[in-house]
């Protein structure tokens, strides 16, 4: 239940927020020792919506019931997510003689089996084993492996250990301490930490933190507003879903420090509703802060009101944008406006509007707590602090890394992340989402900061980041991304909503093998017009797939223009299968089920051939072939592909059966 206005404390209070937030503290360390001794066992499940895919729940319903069943005294804690999205479903086991010990992709079953082995028996079962949390001289500590002990976690750093749903777990790290302090000090001095730390917008665009929060505390109107921007819609990332499903309270109270600091009374957390996790645990979140006198009226006993509200945006990529999320918020269609004035002079209703990303304002409280000195140690001389990074694609450990700025994408690559997987080659990565830029090999020892990557043709973006190997298409990539970027404009601008669409049909005409020679220069001049003549960074930036791949990738454009060959192999017009028939076994029959054309065929030595005329490209055969074998082939341009014939008396017996053959005929 929310506190009244009466409760409030009158502003000549002697009350010291400090004091009020110390017996909180205490309380919630309190329940953590009766929690932690009442138990013999601690199991803690990742739930997040990584691990929820990944079937957590099952795991996790699987572990309770192995506790009741073996009579083990374990209390099971869910958190958020740790960052290793390949591991999942993750489980950490905690007992007395052992550190707490990782275990990775823990299945119903083999959590059954590590109650029963581990906390009843003893035996850690090494080999499901991923790491011990804890430095000892048993079992290998994670900080052994660059997965773990090449990030800088501060961000992140209680991701995946705390309950999100427990406001007592957050009490216990020291939560809510910057914002205690905060209240004491003028709005200036916060500004001013700020300002002295270099901390940069994280979504994308790397404003100053400090100068914006400056300019909302000059701005003039008679009701401020504080707007965390959680939407973000880049295809793979999901670094603030994982922030407000694994820690809602940091970005709360990272959301106050900043009403604190411009004179805001209210916040709005603005999320999209396919988030429903995030939506739920952030809601929670906001409860419990009121409950305990942490967020809504009197905070801490103080004058300092804030109030926070959850905002469930449709989705739309375009609603990013901060004019268009101030509409979408209003009421009306997600569409942006021009600036100046910008919403710290006129947002939301008219009024002062401060936008920060939910990375940003989750950094601004470790900023607060341990200094600007301390933050700006971190990183680069114009790139302070860390960034988070959703990597996902072709490499062997995907998921969420937090990194120092000035780290290369090589260490984030292949250190950190392991690579690219069956020992492919690096083709290129794709950084600052949809209207990022794609990057060869060239660029893998480029500093990870604002201004390097934006040198080098991409964006910071607000953090995601694909990876891609030998096999993958450079134009169908630049397509792929344009397709989601055209969808997603909102209309306004006739060079985004024409413009785009444009450059999406050349791209999809070149990836069908019908490319012209002007082509490239098309859209070379279409993609400049694009960002020219576009309002936001929506189309001002949705051309930089094409400008980079056509920059970097250029003989592959041409090869499909000019050759109709696609060097990758992966535009289905410009490929052919077949069975190469010396390396095709008698009497296997392992492509033949899994042709969902019946395009596979026995040819009269009892080998297989594939009829180009019903093939549909799908690749499936090639699944199926056994290693040993490895037969099928893929080829482009399609004319490469031999021919081979299909016998008559199989045709015959196709149309009469009305199936494939039988591999004896």
């Amino acid at each position: 239940m929310n506190r009244e206005k009466g409760a409030r404390k009158s502003p000549d209070s002697n009350t010291d927020p400090r004091e009020v937030l110390g017996a909180l503290q205490e309380e919630a360390r309190r329940k953590r020792k009766t929690a932690a001794d009442a138990a013999t066992a601690v199991i803690t499940v990742g739930t997040a919506t990584c691990g929820l895919a990944s079937g957590a729940l099952e795991t996790k319903t699987a572990l309770e019931q192995a506790v009741r069943d073996y009579g083990i005294e374990a209390r099971i804690k869910e958190v958020g997510c740790i960052g290793h999205c390949y591991a999942e479903p993750v489980v950490i086991m905690e007992r007395e003689g052992f550190p707490p010990i990782f275990y990775h992709q823990v299945t119903p079953g083999k959590a059954r089996m590590l109650v029963k082995s581990f906390l009843r028996e003893g035996d850690p079962l090494f080999e499901h084993v991923l790491g011990a949390m804890e430095e000892n001289e048993l079992i290998p500590w994670v900080m052994d492996f660059p997965r773990f002990n090449q990030e800088s976690r501060v961000v992140t750093e209680l991701c995946g250990h705390i309950d999100p749903d427990d406001v007592y777990e957050y009490l216990a790290e020291g939560g809510y301490g910057a914002m205690a302090g905060g209240i004491l000090v003028p709005p200036e001095e916060l500004i001013h930490e700020i300002e002295a730390s270099g901390l940069r917008g994280r979504g994308g665009a790397g404003f100053p933190t400090g100068r914006k929060w400056a300019l909302a505390r000059k701005a003039v109107g008679s009701e401020k507003t504080v707007i965390c921007n959680a939407d973000e819609g880049d295809p793979g990332a999901y670094m603030d879903r994982t922030l407000l499903e694994s820690n809602p309270h940091q970005v709360l109270e990272g959301m106050a420090l900043c009403g604190l600091a411009v004179g805001a009374k209210k916040g709005i957390v603005y999320v999209r509703s396919e988030y429903p996790l995030a939506v739920e645990r952030i809601t929670r979140a906001i409860g419990q802060a009121e409950d305990l006198g942490l967020l809504g009226y009197g905070i801490l006993g103080s004058p300092f009101d804030f109030e926070v509200k959850v905002f469930q945006g449709s989705g739309a990529f375009v609603c990013g944008e901060e004019t268009a999320l101030i509409r979408s918020i209003e009421g009306h269609r997600g569409m942006p406006r021009h600036r100046p004035p910008y919403p710290v002079e006129k947002g939301l209703h008219g009024q002062p509007t401060i936008i920060n990303n939910a990375k940003t304002l989750a950094a601004a409280v470790q900023v607060i707590a341990r200094g600007a000195r301390w933050f700006g140690e971190i990183g680069t001389e114009t790139s302070r602090g860390t960034a988070i990074f959703s990597v996902v694609g072709d490499v062997v450990h995907p998921g969420l890394v937090e990194i120092a700025m000035g780290v290369s994408l090589r260490t984030l690559i292949f250190g950190i992340c392991g690579g690219i997987p069956k020992r492919k080659a690096f083709r290129a990565v794709q950084i600052g989402g949809p209207s990022g830029g794609c990057l060869p090999g060239q660029f893998l020892d480029t500093p990870i900061d604002f201004d390097s990557l934006t040198r080098a043709g991409a964006m910071m973006g607000s953090g995601g980041m694909v990876v891609m190997d030998e096999d993958t298409c450079m134009v169908d990539v630049a397509r792929y991304f344009l397709d989601f970027t055209q969808k997603e404009s909102c209309g306004k601008c006739t060079f985004c909503r024409i413009g785009t669409r444009q450059l999406l049909h050349v791209l999809e005409r070149i990836t069908k093998g019908e490319g012209r020679e002007d082509d490239l220069d098309l859209l070379e001049e279409l993609s400049e017009d694009v960002k020219s003549g576009s309002l936001c960074g929506l189309g001002k930036t949705a051309p930089n797939p094409v400008l980079t791949t056509i920059r970097y990738f250029r003989d592959e454009y041409e090869a499909h223009v000019k050759e109709g060959r696609c060097p990758a192999g992966a535009c289905r017009a410009l490929t052919a299968f077949y069975i190469d028939l010396e390396k095709c076994a008698r009497g296997c029959d392992a492509c033949v089920g899994c042709c969902p054309v019946e395009a596979i065929f026995t040819t009269r030595n009892r080998k297989k051939g594939i009829d180009q005329t019903l093939c549909v490209k799908c690749g499936e055969c090639m699944t199926a072939c056994p290693p040993e074998y490895d037969a099928v082939r893929k080829v482009s341009p399609p004319d490469r592909a031999p021919v081979i014939e299909r016998p008559v008396e199989e045709e015959t017996h196709g149309k009469e059966a009305g199936g494939s053959p039988s591999p004896g005929k």
